[in-house]
């Protein structure tokens, strides 16, 4: 139990993702090429160019972080040794599911671009806004949503990140309501996010049936090893479960400090990020102490990994 793996969500993207991983190692390349051709489009080409606001629509960002993290892990899955556990936040569960075996590549990336589909389109059909709250615990967070939320208008606890970090989501004016109150009750900061809707929210609902019907349509098998679900922060290895959880998630908190702990609990003494970005490291700083994290995206990440040279990479 000593190694677990960690997937990153929406928001690690950034224009140029993948491209020198797929310069530096066919596999990579093959797996950014396999991502085209089952999207029938030029995702990679979005990846590498941009334009950066094309990149960030929840439709495109989230198969791209999926397929960057997959093209990782197929380079490096060789070399880890056995693998306790898996998590990833938000999107992120996807591909955790994918590495642990419970999800094939093709079906988890055509899953995830419908996911930002339904999710833009619930957005739309009801807008509403996200903000990151700092230097408020849960039970303060969720003191701040009650109050504002009023006459249907609603605000929630949406990802649990770390101690301190928590971000709410909801209808616009409960969200602005919810800001000068979290101040009053002691946050550092009160940010609202740029966004395309209020994920992990009641107004992701219209989404969780479009993704459920779609899901019912995909093979899940056993996992391989056990992935730390979102929603109730316990592992899963279960195939019908996964696939519950799965949809569960769209409207429910993203327990990601929870999930830590369980892994640490467990006995992992060690976290490998695989994919765009370092995220989950830096939550992890804040989360737990003395339990390494390492993130890999990178080419010469990859190659600290697999213990290569530099011009064993080239």
């Amino acid at each position: 139990m000593s190694l677990a793996l960690l997937f990153p969500g929406q928001g690690s993207q950034d224009v140029g993702m993948g491209r020198d991983l797929a310069r530096s190692h066919p596999v990579a390349a093959r797996t950014f090429e396999e991502s085209d051709d089952i999207l029938g489009f030029s995702l990679s080409r979005i990846m590498w160019e941009g334009p950066e606001d094309e990149l960030v629509r929840t439709a495109n960002a989230q198969p791209a972080i999926l397929t960057h993290s997959v093209a990782v892990l197929r380079l490096v899955e060789a070399n880890l040794g056995p693998v306790g556990l898996a998590a990833g936040h938000s999107l992120g569960e996807f591909t955790a599911h994918v590495a642990a075996g419970t999800l094939d590549f093709p079906d988890a990336l055509r899953a995830v671009r419908l996911r930002g589909e339904l999710m833009l389109a619930a957005g739309e059909a009801r807008p509403g806004a996200m903000a990151a709250l700092l230097g408020l615990d849960e039970a303060q967070a969720q003191g701040v949503c009650e109050a504002a939320s009023r006459n249907g208008s609603v605000v929630v606890t949406a990802n649990l990140n770390s101690p301190g970090q928590i971000v709410i989501s909801g209808d616009d004016d409960a969200v602005a309501r919810a800001l000068p109150l979290a101040r009053e009750a002691g946050a550092r900061k009160a940010v609202p996010l740029k966004v395309s809707g209020a994920f992990h929210s009641p107004l992701m609902e219209p989404a969780r049936e479009g993704l459920r019907r779609h899901l019912e349509s995909v093979s899940f098998r056993r996992s391989r090893f056990p992935v730390v679900a979102n929603v109730d922060a316990r592992p899963v290895d279960a195939p019908e479960r996964a696939r519950d959880l799965l949809v569960q998630q769209l409207t429910s908190p993203v327990r990601w400090q929870d999930c830590i702990g369980t892994m640490v609990e467990a006995g992992v003494e060690r976290f490998l990020e695989l994919g765009p970005g370092t995220v989950l490291k830096g939550l992890n700083r804040r989360i737990v102490r003395g339990v390494p994290t390492e993130s890999v995206g990178t080419p010469e990440d990859v190659a600290s990994v697999l213990g290569l040279t530099e011009a064993e990479t080239a």
